[in-house]
């Protein structure tokens, strides 16, 4: 990673994943795409590499990454999915080209136009969000429950029950709070 940028948050979930570039709605939200090159970054994560990113595609980008959001939230809570982000997921998907090819050790990998290639990077995402809000996979969306960040994620434990959107942060930091507020509220309990 590039210094003086915030890691990325990985997933197994290419959409979700994507729309954890932008973490912290609810707080101090944080930016992890950006520039260009840090969109770069992110795609090559994903296996969809690309060698150059102008502006306007990482405008495109955040686009789709925002549309996803709101769709995958209101599929999460089971509320209409709003029609501007279905034209800009749907719009995304069909103006990317990409082909997926499989190798010779049974792994799926992305090939993707030499034209527009961080477009067709972007089709494979909206393509991915499609499939996941259509609920053609086995898991369910949720929303995080930290009150800071809110983000949608696909949820494929057994009981279907997970709280946060990663453990590492989201779910730690939740649980360091409730700690640190029992504490005070019980300062013997720590003997």
């Amino acid at each position: 990673m590039h210094a003086g940028f915030p890691d990325f948050r990985l997933g197994s979930v290419l959409a979700t994943s994507f729309t954890g570039t932008l973490t912290e709605r609810r707080g101090d939200a944080v930016e992890r795409i950006p520039t260009p090159q840090r969109l770069i970054d992110w795609l090559a994560e994903y296996g969809l590499a690309v060698d150059s990113c102008t502006t306007a595609q990482l405008d495109l980008a955040r686009e789709l990454r925002e549309s996803i959001h709101a769709a995958a939230t209101a599929a999460a809570i089971q509320d209409a999915l709003p029609a501007s982000a279905l034209h800009v997921i749907n719009d995304r998907s069909a103006q990317g080209r990409a082909a997926a090819a499989l190798t010779p050790e049974g792994e799926r990998r992305w090939q993707l136009g030499s034209a527009s290639p961080v477009e067709d990077a972007l089709g494979v995402i909206a393509a991915d969000a499609i499939s996941v809000i259509a609920g053609e996979r086995d898991g369910r969306l949720a929303l995080c429950a930290s009150p800071t960040c809110q983000a949608a994620f696909f949820d494929t434990s057994r009981s279907r029950t997970r709280r946060w959107c990663d453990m590492n942060t989201c779910g730690n930091r939740q649980k360091k709070a409730r700690f640190t507020a029992n504490h005070r509220e019980n300062p013997s309990s720590a003997r």
